[in-house]
């Protein structure tokens, strides 16, 4: 008995014969992160809310990484996806300042970008997208390694202060 091999994920086109060839979920993503981005709402619902509004955005941004996976994207497109809203949260998070900061960041234009790319590309991942996050677990590790040894230390500090 075999297995049924699933079939690789079809790109949905225009009608036949409507003298387009366009993809409808990519231009619902790239309106949805028109929206955020460049209309500016997700930096203005950051500032109404903080700390919610954030995550009310990232949540938004969830879209375009969903039909990344839908996709069956590399798992590495997905992490690097994954880790611009989440990089656009953490700065989010920062009252005023952060929410300046988001209207540079635009994560969910760049992910809009990695998709379109690499969706041309059969959604493998480039080296730079290997690179981005072999470099975000390194930082993610260096920034655990720094708390654990600030903590080691406090407490050193405090055993000897008694």
């Amino acid at each position: 008995m075999t297995t049924p091999v699933p079939m690789p994920y079809a790109v949905p086109r225009a009608r036949r014969g409507s003298g387009t060839r366009t993809d409808p979920e990519l231009d619902r993503v790239k309106k949805i992160a028109n929206v955020l981005d460049h209309r500016f709402v997700d930096p203005v619902i950051g500032l109404v809310l903080p700390g919610a509004g954030d995550i009310l955005g990232s949540l938004l941004g969830l879209y375009t990484v969903t039909l990344a996976i839908r996709r069956r994207m590399s798992p590495v497109i997905v992490a690097r996806m994954l880790m611009n809203l989440a990089i656009d949260a953490a700065i989010g998070i920062i009252p005023l300042v952060g929410d300046l900061a988001d209207i540079g960041f635009k994560a969910n234009k760049r992910n809009v970008a990695l998709l379109a790319e690499r969706t041309e590309q059969g959604g493998k991942a480039s080296t730079k997208d290997w690179l981005a996050v072999v470099g975000a677990a390194l930082a993610f590790g260096l920034a655990i390694g720094l708390a654990i040894y600030a903590v080691v230390r406090l407490v050193g500090a405090i055993a000897g202060a008694l």
